[in-house]
């Protein structure tokens, strides 16, 4: 085989090679996602589009992404996070440090003194996700128990029943995914979002 034929051949190869490239490109890299976006527009519309959550008119979030309510006393807090320097959506992640490791016992301690302090509640009373970032580090909900652990404070701290506040706890509570699947969760935006309507 001369080179000149083996230089052929491989270029014949590469032009097919290239051609394969580009076909799988527009398929799987544009035709795919646009089929399955628009397929999602279709069947759930509001979570296609990342699920925002608006108040009067602009986003303030999304009801899928946690987000910091740090500090203030008259919004429910959400549970710690790891990611990157807390909720940020492009380093989700946990701390990846194993449960003896002494910086996170460490970190947890404080956090149960910081949460128990700011609840008003004893320490040994305090609800593990008040203290524990999820895997993500962007889980949008609490437990129904960390969200009743703050209720005390949020109707404090908004001169509201502590009634009132169980009912819109009680609204914002989702139940298990069909029935079975996960646990009761409370979305702490939806929620805070509630409080916030009872002012307006």
């Amino acid at each position: 085989m001369s080179l000149t034929s083996t230089l052929r051949g491989g270029l014949t190869q590469l032009a097919a090679a290239a051609r394969f490239l580009g076909v799988l490109t527009v398929l799987l890299g544009l035709a795919y996602p646009l089929a399955l976006t628009g397929f999602a527009r279709v069947v759930v519309p509001h979570r296609a589009d990342g699920a925002l959550v608006e108040r009067d008119g602009t986003v303030v979030g999304s009801a899928l992404v946690g987000q910091s309510f740090a500090g203030d006393a008259s919004y429910f807090q959400s549970r710690p996070s790891a990611a990157g320097d807390g909720y940020d959506p492009l380093a989700s992640g946990a701390s990846n440090l194993s449960p003896e490791n002494p910086d996170l016992v460490a970190t947890v301690r404080q956090r149960i003194a910081d949460v128990a302090a700011f609840d008003g509640v004893d320490p040994a009373e305090v609800a593990p996700d008040a203290v524990l970032a999820s895997g993500s580090g962007l889980d949008p909900h609490i437990s129904p128990e960390y969200a009743e652990q703050q209720v005390a404070r949020v109707a404090r701290t908004r001169k509201l029943a502590p009634a009132t506040v169980r009912s819109l706890v009680a609204d914002s509570t989702t139940g298990r995914t069909l029935g079975f699947l996960g646990e009761p969760r409370v979305n702490v935006l939806e929620l805070n979002l509630a409080l916030d309507g009872l002012e307006d």
